[in-house]
């Protein structure tokens, strides 16, 4: 009998202390939070998206969710969309957005203001930090609006491209900038906005030139330059950020380490890219020029696949129409129309071939 109430006690014992343990953590929970929220500068606490971190995780995983289970859904039985103006219209706005951000970041610190070796952040109310915060806000802001880039992937049902890498890479940037937004809101770290924003001027150029047509892509030939000017990008981010390791700056050491392992990991998959796409690739060209295969060119030159960005899909990038897909021919040689290859250049000859597409 004793036995049995002993049980009965202990096990009141361990709810109590289950209880206890949950409270502990609960109040926890409560505290850092609030401190999350009463944390970070002042100035920006109030503007949209910025108090908590919150509404930034549900918008990207909700953009995960959708591009990767909700959209395909969607267009599992309806035709690819045309929307190849809208596709040229889009890039066109991004152009001029970077640009813009490129020049506030710049008027505001980068051209001469700042400190290229150790930029403190500037929390005053001056007209220059404040503009710098404006402008570090907008940058966040287009983390978002960079999401379209994979919305045109579903419209277009090239699902392919949805890649899980692309996917997660686009739906961490805007949480990642987040805790900059919040906290150093200009500064050393917002040299990576600054130069980012400038290499998007010529990449967006690239996308919306090549999206107007193939009939564009002898005027492309600098696709190539556009991934090493990325390369260039991700080691200037580097060596700025982490050149504070090696000497005494009032900024944040956390956002070292942060921003540079950034670019590290962004360098190895655009090297990796670059390898793919222009070494790999010219070797198979050589090897394979002028060979024929049941209408189909294949290894005739290297992919029209171009250069990405961190804003952009790592692997097959914006224009899906000027990938190879399967060996076919997309808008490279000759355009495709209705399943059908026109006008496809062989051996430097031109003949009209038909072939099956299994990508539309």
């Amino acid at each position: 009998m004793s036995f049995g109430i002993d049980k009965f006690i202990s096990q009141i014992s361990v709810r109590k202390a289950l209880v206890v343990k949950m409270d502990f953590v609960v109040d926890n929970v409560k505290y850092y939070y609030n401190l999350l929220l009463s944390s970070g500068d002042a100035r920006v606490k109030d503007w949209p998206l910025v108090q908590s971190p919150f509404p930034t995780l549900f918008i990207c995983l909700s953009y995960a969710y959708f591009v990767k289970v909700i959209g395909p859904f969607l267009m599992k039985n309806r035709e690819p969309l045309n929307i190849r103006w809208l596709m040229v219209t889009y890039n066109l706005f991004m152009v001029a957005l970077s640009t813009w951000l490129f020049c506030n970041l710049g008027v505001y610190g980068w051209f001469g203001k700042y400190d290229y070796r150790c930029q403190p952040v500037d929390y005053s109310d001056s007209p220059e930090a404040m503009g710098m915060a404006r402008s570090a806000w907008y940058y966040y802001i287009t983390k978002f609006i960079e999401f379209v880039d994979t919305f045109f992937f579903v419209a277009r049902k090239k699902f392919s491209h949805i890649s899980t890498l692309h996917v997660i890479h686009h739906g961490i940037m805007p949480m990642s900038v987040w805790w900059g937004m919040k906290y150093a809101p200009g500064g050393h770290s917002s040299f990576f906005g600054f130069i980012n924003s400038f290499v998007h001027i010529p990449m967006y150029l690239y996308y919306g030139l090549s999206a107007i047509g193939p009939h564009m892509n002898k005027y492309l030939f600098w696709k190539k330059y556009m991934t090493s000017l990325q390369m260039i990008q991700f080691v200037a981010i580097f060596v700025h950020s982490f050149q504070l390791l090696f000497r005494d700056c009032d900024y944040p050491i956390e956002f070292v380490y942060w921003i540079g392992s950034h670019a590290i990991l962004f360098w190895f998959l655009f090297w990796d890219f670059f390898k793919k796409t222009y070494l790999t690739s010219s070797k198979g060209a050589r090897e394979g020029q002028g060979k024929k295969a049941n209408g189909l060119v294949k290894n005739g030159h290297a992919p029209t696949q171009f250069a990405c960005s961190p804003t952009e899909t790592l692997l097959n990038c914006m224009n899906g129409d000027a990938a190879y897909t399967n060996g076919s021919v997309q808008n490279g040689n000759g355009v495709t129309t209705n399943g059908s290859v026109k006008n496809v250049s062989v051996n430097g000859t031109t003949r009209n071939r038909k072939v099956t597409r299994k990508d539309q």
